[in-house]
C-alpha cells in the first residue's frame, strides 16, 4: 500500500512516499529556517508564506525521487495539527485536492503522533504497550500507548517545553537560533559540573515537566555574572543547563516505564537528535531491561515519512478523515 504525507505544522515543507508503512520511497524537506534566523524564532506569515511557494516543487520532487506516479497512490495523509494554523491549512489543502484528483482516501494526521511513529519506523514488529516521550520544540509530553488507537497521557509540560527552553537559553548566552544543536554544540567544550542548575521534579509522583525555573536560574546565573562570563564560562552555563533538562526527561521517562511496568520506550521530536539525551536514556533504562526506541537522525526534525508510515497504521484499522476535515492548531493526543 502506498502513502503520500504531507507534513507542514512549522516551518518545513514535508512530502514523503511509503510503502506498507515501513518502506521510505522519498522523504523531501524544505525547511525555512534560515529566514527565521534573525528573529529568533519562527514567524508565522513568513513560515505560511514558504509553504505556498515551495510545495509543488516539493510534490514533485518526492514523486521524482520516489521513481512512482501520483496515480500510484493509495491513501494521502496530511498532518491537521497541532501547528501554526496557516502552515497546517497549506498542507491540509493539498492533501484534500490531491485526494479529491485521485479518488483515493485522506486521511488526517495527529502531528504529535507522528513523531512517535518515527521512532517506531525501524521496528520490524510494533511493540506495545510502551512508554512514549515527546520532546520537541513546542511539545513535552509522556504517554502510555497500548495501541495504535489507544493512548493515555501520563504527563506534560506545565510551562516551557524543553525545545522552547533550550532557545530561550540560547538567546540569553547570545548562541543564536535555533537553540537546541547550538546548546548542544558548545556544552560538548564544557564541564557539566561546574555549574549546578536546579531540576524541577514536581512532586514524588508527578510526570509533568516544568522547565521555566530551569530558564530563569540560567538568567539570573548570567546577570549576577555579567562582568566574567566569558566563552568558557558559556559553554560550562550550556553544559550545565542540558545536563539538566536531560536529567529531568530521563528520571520522568524511567518513573513512567515503572509506574506502567513496561519493558519498552519510543521517543520522538526533534530534541531527541540531542545526543547527550540518547546516550543518559540508553544508559539508566537499558540496564533494568528496558529498550529505547529512537528515531533516525533524519526523522527527528519535522517530516513526511512518519506521517504516510502512521496513517498506514491507522488506515488499516479502520480510520478515515471526510474532505471537509479542519485544521486544529491546539489538537491533544
Amino acid at each position: 500500500m502506498l502513502v503520500l504525507g504531507i507534513e507542514t505544522s512549522c516551518d518545513e515543507t514535508a512530502i514523503s512516499l511509503v510503502e506498507n508503512g515501513k518502506k521510505i520511497l522519498s522523504n523531501v524537506v524544505a525547511s525555512s529556517l534560515h529566514l527565521h534566523k534573525k528573529y529568533g524564532g519562527v514567524v508565522p506569515e513568513i513560515a505560511t508564506r514558504y509553504h505556498v511557494e515551495l510545495i509543488d516543487y516539493v510534490l514533485e520532487q518526492a514523486e521524482k525521487e520516489a521513481g512512482i506516479d501520483l496515480d500510484d497512490v493509495d491513501l494521502i495523509a496530511a498532518v491537521y495539527g497541532p501547528g501554526l494554523v496557516g502552515a497546517l491549512l497549506i498542507g491540509l489543502t493539498l492533501g484534500k485536492v490531491l485526494s479529491l484528483a485521485l479518488g483515493v482516501p485522506l486521511l488526517g494526521i495527529n502531528h504529535l503522533q507522528a513523531h512517535v511513529y518515527a521512532g517506531m519506523m525501524n521496528q520490524r514488529k510494533n511493540k506495545f504497550p510502551f512508554v512514549a516521550l515527546i520532546v520537541s520544540g513546542g511539545h513535552t509530553s509522556l504517554f502510555y500507548v497500548q495501541s495504535f488507537l489507544k493512548w493515555r497521557k501520563l504527563g506534560s509540560t506545565l510551562d516551557d517545553a524543553a525545545g522552547e527552553a533550550f532557545d530561550k537559553v540560547a538567546k540569553i548566552l547570545d548562541l543564536g537560533y535555533p537553540g537546541g544543536p547550538i546548546i548542544e554544540k558548545t556544552a560538548k567544550k564544557g564541564d557539566a559540573d561546574k555549574i549546578r542548575f536546579p531540576r524541577s521534579y514536581l512532586g514524588e509522583d508527578s510526570l509533568d515537566f516544568s522547565f521555566s525555573g530551569l530558564k530563569t536560574a540560567v538568567l539570573y546565573y548570567v546577570k549576577d555574572h555579567e562582568s566574567r562570563v566569558t566563552n568558557h564560562e558559556r559553554r560550562n552555563i550550556a553544559a550545565g543547563f542540558q545536563e539538566a533538562v536531560v536529567d529531568v526527561l530521563v528520571k520522568k521517562t524511567l518513573k513512567a516505564c515503572l509506574f506502567k511496568n513496561v519493558q519498552d520506550v519510543v521517543i520522538g521530536g526533534g530534541v531527541v537528535a540531542n545526543g547527550r539525551l540518547r546516550e543518559r536514556l540508553e544508559k539508566e533504562l537499558k540496564p533494568l531491561g528496558i529498550n529505547v526506541h529512537v528515531p533516525e537522525f533524519a526523522l527527528c526534525q519535522d517530516n513526511a515519512a512518519m506521517v504516510a508510515g502512521l496513517a498506514y497504521q491507522l488506515y488499516k484499522r479502520g480510520k478515515r478523515s471526510r474532505l471537509d476535515l479542519e485544521v486544529n492548531p491546539n489538537l491533544k493526543i
